[in-house]
Formats: structure tokens, sequence, C-alpha cells
């Protein structure tokens, strides 16, 4: 599946490679839970997100392989997954009719509560990881952020001031009440949810930015992919330059992923059907290319239990689990 690194699965670890098919979905986003070591969330659509419905897919790792463990539909296509933070069966999706889905595993009947309130595609759901905090941000092609306490039936705040689609919203894991937003106006903005229209704006690249992430070791640091294939690492105390470029990819970056085990090391993946590992610490940053989808490659996430461990999906119908050599942390 990938190329790089073979070999079979040590007594009691996970097997090195493993996938998932998906009939009739394209996927979209996938992360792992941040509870339970072996379980994943997918959100994927019908028909490349352009109509039909779309599927939330909980999948469950053993060493048999990868099998269903929930699936749960909704009328629209979903873009995007994240698993709450205090409660290891919840999750929220977002969805192309402008609403974000709230489930629980353990409640089949559908979504807990269903938050309609922007205006176009919701592309991107995150929830906050810092202590204390239980709130969500979503980000939409209605070029608003919104505010979410799962506890309360409406938005608390809506962030304005993107000039173009939003494409990616994603909390501070070190920061409380600070998250960052990419838009298709080609900045990247970093927002304080006690202040929302004061955001820090860094004209980021000269393209649509598709992607962006927190390093989980620098709370000044952050990496932005975008449609002009490059990746860019942006330093908050001086923001007029990158700190780092990262070239390699062929067509837009789609998401950008910091290791949680290894300070410089990150992920993308791309519509050029490719996820790239890389270092920018060193003089020649890219570790490694795993070529093993057929399709644009939208989601990806590195697990939190698992050193090393890498899941994508994309729109080949295929959710992927894998160990690439190059994240092969040494004893």
């Amino acid at each position: 599946m990938s190329h790089g690194g073979g070999g079979g699965a040590l007594p009691g670890t996970l097997p090195r490679a493993q996938a998932f098919r998906l009939p009739g979905r394209h996927g979209y986003a996938v992360e792992f839970s941040p509870y339970l070591p072996g379980r994943l969330a997918c959100a994927t659509s019908q028909y490349y997100g352009i109509a039909g419905c779309g599927t939330l897919v909980i999948l469950e790792q053993t060493e048999a392989g990868i099998h269903l463990f929930r699936s749960f539909d909704w009328n629209d296509s979903l873009f995007d997954v994240t698993w709450s933070e205090n409660n290891e069966h919840v999750l929220v999706t977002s969805s192309g009719d402008g609403s974000l889905q709230i489930w629980d595993t353990e409640n089949l009947t559908g979504p807990l509560q269903v938050y309609k309130e922007h205006s176009q595609e919701v592309y991107s759901v995150d929830w906050s990881q810092t202590r204390g905090e239980q709130l969500i941000i979503s980000g939409s092609w209605d070029q608003t952020v919104k505010l979410w306490d799962p506890a309360v039936a409406q938005s608390l705040c809506t962030f304005k001031g993107h000039e173009g689609v939003i494409y990616s919203t994603i909390w501070s894991p070190h920061i409380p009440s600070c998250f960052a937003s990419v838009s298709g106006d080609q900045t990247l903005r970093i927002w304080d949810a006690k202040a929302p229209r004061l955001p820090v704006i860094i004209p980021a690249h000269q393209a649509e930015i598709l992607s962006c992430d927190w390093c989980k070791y620098d709370q000044n640091l952050l990496i932005t992919g975008a449609v002009d294939c490059s990746l860019k690492g942006w330093d908050l105390r001086n923001i007029r330059q990158p700190v780092f470029s990262l070239l390699g990819h062929t067509y837009a970056v789609r998401r950008v992923k910091f290791s949680p085990f290894h300070p410089t090391l990150l992920a993308s993946c791309s519509y050029d059907f490719t996820v790239r590992f890389w270092d920018f610490s060193k003089p020649d940053p890219l570790l490694e290319t795993v070529e093993h989808h057929t399709e644009f490659t939208c989601g990806l996430d590195l697990s939190l239990y698992h050193p090393g461990q890498v899941a994508d999906c994309a729109w080949d119908e295929t959710v992927k689990v894998y160990n690439p050599s190059s994240l092969a942390v040494p004893a």
C-alpha cells in the first residue's frame, strides 16, 4: 500500500497497514479518537461532495483488520469531523447544508443536536483541546467562523473578516480561546475568541489556503498548506516571512498535520494523490512520499496512541491506516 517500511506486526501491536473500503462514499476527513486507541472516524460524501448525502463512519482497528463500528447518515455531504474532548462517544461533523451535527456513538437514532446557522457549506469543525474549555469552532464557505458551546442551542459568537471561503479552523493546543483560520482570500488569521474583531492577519500564500495546523511543541508555530502546492511555517513572533517553506507536492495541499510525538515532523496530503512526511529541521526536509491512493487525498491524521501511525482517506473510497517508515520512533 505504501512504499517504504515492511515487515509484520510486533506482538501486541497493530498491523503495519490496513485498509477499509467506503463503497459509494468519498473520504473528506479522518480523525483518530483521543480516548480509544484503534478507533477512528471518517466524514464522507456521495458523488464527490457535489450532490447526495453524507455518512459518518466510525471504524475500529483490531489485529484482524479494520471493521465498521458504527455509521450515521446525513442528508447532505459531510466535510469534516472532530471528536469531543470530554466524552469518548461524542463527535461533531460539518455539512454541505450549512449545519453541524453532534453524534453519540451509543445513540443510534440520529444526531443529538443539529446547529444550522451557516448559510453555505461548513468545511471545517474543531473541538478545543485546552483545559477547562469545551468549545467548538466551525468555518464556512459563507466567510464566517462560528463559536459554539455544545451545551447551548445557538452559536456564542460569529467571527467576520475573511474575504473568501474558509477552508480550515483549528484551535491552538496551547493558548485558551485562540484559534487559526485559513481562507481562499490567501490569509492565515489568528483569533482570540474573547476579542473577535482583532485577528492577526498573515498574507501567507499567493493562492487559496486549504489547511493549517499548530505545532504541538511550540505555541508560536503554525503550518499552512495551499493551492500553490507549498507548505509554509509561520512564527507568530515574526510574521513578515515564513520560517520555512516545503516544496514537493505537484497539486494543491489539502491537509497538513504536525506530529504529536516530534517537534519538527509533519505530514501533508494533496490532490496529487500522495501523502508526504517532512522534517522541517533538516536540509532535505522531505522524508517520504506515500503513494497508495488513486484519487484526491483529503483526510489525514496522526495517532495520539501509536507513535508513527497515520490514517488517511481519499476520493477513491478508501481509508488507510499505516506506519510510514519515516515516522518510526527509535527505541
